[in-house]
């Protein structure tokens, strides 16, 4: 089992090594409902190009910041009003996100920029990190 472009399978084994996971990252998400490969006649998981696409889909949206409760909903919602709800919620979140990333990034610049020996007792530094409480 190497290929899934001509109509073959992977085990859970290839699928996973395919996109750099554990296999029971694959069991997890199956047991949450975000994948549902079919079963061979001795009950083994057999992943074919539909299933890739969406593991895939899983990477990618898990790599952009979303939780799987928002992926599973972004899978499986029919109402697109729905769909549109979990990724304004995801982005007002990532926002939230970016913004405590960027203050921490001034914090470190503002200490690097510091030309004191000691920047934790810098006027300047201090100010800096009593405005970000």
């Amino acid at each position: 089992m190497k290929s899934s472009e001509a109509g073959t399978l992977l085990s859970i084994g290839d699928a996973a090594a395919r996109f750099g996971l554990p296999t029971h990252v694959l069991r997890h998400w199956e047991a949450v409902g975000l994948v549902t490969p079919a079963r061979d006649g001795a009950g083994r998981r057999r992943y074919g190009a539909d299933d890739l696409t969406r593991v895939a889909v899983v990477v990618r949206a898990k790599r952009a910041g979303l939780g799987l409760d928002a992926i599973r909903v972004l899978l499986s919602a029919a109402d697109p009003a729905e769909r549109r709800a979990v990724l304004v919620g995801e982005a007002a979140r990532l926002r939230t996100r970016i913004a405590a990333v960027q203050a921490s990034l001034d914090l470190v610049e503002c200490a690097l920029d510091c030309e004191h020996d000691d920047f934790t007792r810098c006027p300047h530094y201090r100010t800096h990190v009593a405005l970000g409480l």
